[in-house]
């Protein structure tokens, strides 16, 4: 397992695999590298760097967790790639880390050869971060994967026609199996820091959008997301038209992105970049 660290001392986890263009991979608020298992067999020709962002999966949870901020995990993705001595990447970022793709563009804009945000962008529905914020840290209280996946339907509306084993596949990546049950794969203080974005003043997330113009930008939008609307993308299209635009159908936050649509527009996106 390969590591690096940050500047206050916390061991992160990444992958690298394959070789060419540098593709860095962000995950969701509590999800991690292994987000992008199901879009990498995809993705042959070009080099997949997958980050365990702080509090993450395998990578260390921060004493502190007022350190879980944007602010600071963008920090840490620029450092990964000092670590890798490389100058620049494109950033495939879902949710969470398409904010984090947005903030590097307005403050380490030449580390970006481009980004792609799926199913985020400048304006998030405030009743879908509110569910958000009230589901982050609670564990898990079915004992197995079995069980859980018996009733992830449920648990994730929105979604049809996912391939056979996709919600087992998911599950696993997202509990670990602990005596008892299952466990999170992340630090639960997670939910202190998010209910302290969520009570402090909004930000303008626009600016940070539209310091991506220039650069090649995607965006992919789930048909029934909850958090990213239709008007928001098309909003987004007016103001960058060289904006490339998907919608993913039968999928909601997030979409697994190897859906054809979701190739098609991580492919284009690519291309430009290249």
């Amino acid at each position: 397992m390969a590591y690096f660290q940050t500047d206050d001392g916390l061991n992160l986890h990444y992958t690298d695999t394959g070789s060419g263009l540098p593709i860095l991979c962000l995950a969701g608020l509590t999800r991690d590298g292994r987000d992008f298992d199901f879009v990498a067999p995809h993705l042959a020709g070009y080099r997949l760097i997958c980050l365990d962002s702080r509090g993450r999966g395998a990578s260390d949870y921060a004493p502190d967790h007022s350190t879980y901020t944007v602010p600071a995990e963008a920090q840490d993705a620029l450092a990964l790639l000092d670590h890798l001595n490389l100058p620049s990447a494109a950033i495939l970022g879902t949710s969470r880390g398409g904010l984090l793709a947005m903030f590097l563009a307005a403050t380490a804009r030449d580390r970006l050869l481009g980004a792609c945000l799926v199913d985020v962008g400048p304006v998030l529905e405030t009743k879908a971060l509110e569910n958000i914020a009230g589901l982050i840290g609670l564990p898990p209280t079915l004992p197995s994967y079995d069980a859980m996946e018996a009733v992830w339907p449920m648990v994730k509306p929105g979604f049809a026609n996912v391939p056979p084993g996709r919600y087992r596949a998911e599950i696993e990546r997202l509990f670990d199996v602990v005596p008892g049950g299952l466990a999170l794969r992340y630090d639960a203080k997670l939910r202190d820091a998010v209910a302290e974005v969520m009570a402090a003043p909004k930000v303008d997330l626009w600016p940070m959008f539209m310091a991506l113009d220039g650069l090649p930008t995607a965006v992919i939008h789930a048909k029934n997301s909850d958090l990213l609307t239709a008007q928001t993308v098309a909003d987004m299209k007016r103001r960058m038209p060289a904006l490339i635009t998907t919608t993913v159908p039968d999928r909601a936050h997030i979409p697994y992105l190897d859906e054809p649509a979701a190739l098609d527009a991580i492919h284009t996106w690519l291309k430009e970049i290249a």
